[in-house]
């Protein structure tokens, strides 16, 4: 397939495989990843994540199996899915975990390239679980800055 867009992302042979991930996902989750997907999907394993969390691994892509084009169209597959659900796309940083410099942003992609980034990190949130602050009315709502737990946790 030629370039993946809004009219044609359902015909690609990868959407049934994220829209399952995607699926499986907001039954448990306040909110989808790339990550989570990219993991139920068998492209990143949960030890290879939590090694690249640690600081262990220089950048995310150097981990996923199959190749990074295949992950660039699972990424763009991910967000027009999540657009057509009416998720909220929500600005994510993943930072190190463990002792030391708990500052140290990640990187996901080798060039580091600012789009690539912004991709891997922006999380979709489930409107109807979106929590609301006291000081709004009940017609609107804002995501909560808080992640939930999920598989990101270094205990699970």
């Amino acid at each position: 397939m030629k370039k993946i867009t809004g009219s044609n992302y359902k015909k690609d042979k990868l959407y049934p495989t994220v829209a399952r991930a995607v699926a499986e996902i907001m039954k448990t989750e306040d909110a989808v990843t790339p990550i989570d997907v990219l993991m139920r999907m068998n492209r990143i394993d949960k030890k290879a994540y939590e090694d690249w969390r640690f600081g262990r691994i220089p950048y995310l892509e150097k981990v996923f199996l199959g190749s990074l084009g295949k992950a660039n169209r699972i990424l763009r597959i991910l967000r027009l899915h999540a657009e057509s659900l009416q998720l909220v796309p929500s600005q994510s940083v993943y930072r190190k975990w463990g002792k030391g410099k708990k500052r140290i942003i990640l990187r996901f992609s080798k060039s580091g390239h600012p789009n690539l980034e912004k991709a891997y990190s922006t999380h979709y949130l489930i409107k109807s679980r979106m929590k609301k602050l006291p000081n709004q009315s009940s017609t609107t709502s804002t995501p909560n800055p808080q992640r939930p737990t999920s598989a990101h946790s270094p205990g699970s």
